[in-house]
C-alpha cells in the first residue's frame, strides 16, 4: 500500500511564492516513486485557509488519511514552529525540525546566542525594535561600525527586507523597512568576502550527520571548516533531518556563520538542489530518505 504524503505549501508569509516552488518540486520527486508514495497537494492560501482538491477545509479534515507530512512552507507559520505544533497536536509525523528548534533557528538573534555558545564565529551586531529605534542608538552604530552595514529582519528568510545601509538616514530607513517583516531587526557589521552554503542531512551514507559539498567559491581547506561548522550549527540549534547554513569567508580567511535554515528552499535552482547534485545524491533519493526519517524507519 502506498504511503500517503501530504505536501504542505503556500502559507501566510512573504515567502509564499518560494514555498509553492519547493512544494511543487517535492510533489514531482515523490511521483517518481510510483507505487511507493501517494503525494497529496495541500495548499494554504495567503489568508491562512487550508485547501485540498480545491476545497477549503479545516486542517484536520485536509490532512485526514495522511501517513506523513512534508512541510514545504517557508517563513512565518511554516518555519517558526506554528505548523509543527499543529501537526504534533494532530499526531501526524512530518519532515524537518520540531517546533522549539524551528523557532530557535527562525529567530536570528536567538540562533546567534546558540552559535556563540558553541564557539562559532558570527558578525558583530546590534538589535533594534520599534521602541529602541532612537537617534542615539543609530548614531552609536554610525560611529562604531564600518560602513556599509547590513540590515535584516531577525526572523524570515530569502533576503526579504534585507538591505545595505550607508550613513544615518539610509540606516534609519532600512530598519523601518525591515520592521515591516519582523518585530526585531539586526544591524550587522558587513563582512565582505566569498559566500558559501552547506547542507547537512541526518543518517545519510552511514553517517549520523552527513555534510554535502559546500556550494561557493571556496578552497578545499575552507570547505573542511565550513562542513564542521554546518554540522555544529545543526546540533547547536537542535535541528532534525536536514538543514543548510550560510557562511561568508572574509579576505583574511575568517569564516563567519550568517544563519541556518531549518527548511531550506528546495527546487531546481536552489542551493540545496545544487548541493545534492555536487555530492552525487539524487534529489528523489533525498526526498525518500527524509520521509523515512520522519516515519522513524
Amino acid at each position: 500500500m502506498s504511503i500517503k504524503v501530504a505536501v504542505i505549501r503556500g502559507g501566510p508569509s512573504p515567502e509564499y511564492e518560494i514555498s509553492l516552488k519547493t512544494g511543487a518540486n517535492i510533489l514531482s520527486l515523490l511521483r517518481r516513486w510510483e507505487g511507493k508514495y501517494d503525494p497529496i497537494d495541500i495548499f494554504i492560501s495567503k489568508e491562512g485557509e487550508w485547501h485540498r482538491d480545491g476545497l477549503s477545509r479545516y486542517p484536520q479534515e485536509v490532512l485526514s488519511g495522511a501517513d506523513v507530512v512534508w512541510n514545504a512552507l517557508h517563513g512565518h507559520y511554516g518555519e517558526d514552529g506554528q505548523v509543527q505544533k499543529l501537526l504534533e497536536y494532530l499526531g501526524i509525523p512530518y519532515t524537518g525540525s520540531g517546533a522549539e528548534a524551528s523557532a530557535r533557528s527562525y529567530d536570528k538573534e536567538v540562533a546567534k546566542i546558540a552559535y556563540r555558545r558553541h564557539a562559532l564565529l558570527v558578525p558583530r551586531h546590534e538589535l533594534f525594535t520599534s521602541d529602541s529605534l532612537t537617534n542615539e542608538r543609530l548614531i552609536h552604530v554610525v560611529r562604531n561600525y564600518l560602513h556599509p552595514v547590513i540590515v535584516k529582519p531577525a526572523s524570515g528568510g530569502s533576503s526579504i527586507g534585507t538591505k545595505l545601509a550607508h550613513g544615518l538616514l539610509e540606516l534609519k530607513d532600512a530598519i523601518r523597512d525591515a520592521l515591516k517583516y519582523s518585530k526585531k531587526v539586526l544591524v550587522e557589521e558587513f563582512e565582505g568576502g566569498r559566500e558559501a552554503t552547506c547542507g547537512v542531512v541526518e543518517g545519510m551514507r552511514g553517517e549520523k550527520l552527513y555534510a554535502m559539498i559546500p556550494v561557493g567559491d571556496t578552497t578545499p581547506e575552507e570547505n573542511e571548516r565550513i562542513v564542521e561548522m554546518a554540522k555544529l550549527a545543526h546540533q547547536a540549534l537542535g535541528l532534525k533531518h536536514y538543514s543548510t547554513s550560510d557562511f561568508i569567508v572574509s579576505p583574511k580567511g575568517k569564516i563567519y556563520i550568517l544563519e541556518t535554515d531549518s527548511l531550506p528552499v528546495f527546487h531546481e535552482d536552489s542551493a540545496m538542489h545544487q548541493s545534492l547534485l555536487s555530492t552525487a545524491v539524487k534529489p528523489h533519493d533525498f526526498a525518500d530518505h527524509c520521509i523515512t526519517l520522519a516515519l522513524g524507519k
